[in-house]
């Protein structure tokens, strides 16, 4: 019993089952769309290279929301306004490519992962490239660790009698 004095009977599939269904149908549905979006759409204000980032299907297969990114990012806007605008027309196509009883709508979203994931790296690419303008040696030492670290790692611990002779004797005892 639940708090509200009714009881519900447990899904004769469960929910492992719907949501395996919700992926297959997602996994499908990309590759439809993928291949809806590819052979282009007549509005023209679709434009630039759209890449499908990510699809998940509710599990009861109402909606999918169909996360893109789009190329070049002057044309964002205005192509995320076209696809919403021609969801259903997108829709239509996709259902006539695959065989499925019940045809999620389409909810399309701008992923920015992407465009905050390229800032994060020219950040990192920008901070390593000044420092090592501040401190040129830095980058030669780490370079050396990195040998020594190579040329300990056959198991002995640098101190006397350590040799690359001996780590041929050693091999496979990593």
């Amino acid at each position: 019993m639940s708090d509200h004095g009714f009881h519900m009977p447990p899904s004769p599939f469960g929910d492992k089952s719907s949501s395996h269904r919700a992926e297959q149908l997602a996994s499908t549905l990309r590759k439809e769309l993928d291949r809806v979006l590819a052979r282009g759409l007549a509005d023209p204000r679709v434009k630039g290279m759209i890449t499908i980032t990510g699809l998940t299907v509710s599990d009861d297969f109402k909606t999918a929301d169909v996360s893109v990114s789009i190329v070049p990012e002057d044309a964002q806007e205005l192509t995320m306004h076209g696809l919403r605008s021609a969801a259903g027309h997108i829709r239509n196509q996709v259902k006539k490519r695959i065989a499925t009883k019940v045809m999620p709508r389409l909810e399309f979203a701008l992923d920015t992962g992407l465009k905050h994931q390229r800032t994060v790296y020219e950040l990192i690419a920008k901070a390593s490239g000044e420092l090592a303008e501040t401190d040129p040696e830095r980058e030669t030492e780490a370079g050396e660790d990195a040998n020594d670290s190579a040329a300990n790692h056959d198991g002995s611990h640098g101190g006397e009698g350590s040799s690359d002779d001996d780590s041929s004797s050693k091999k496979g005892t990593w």
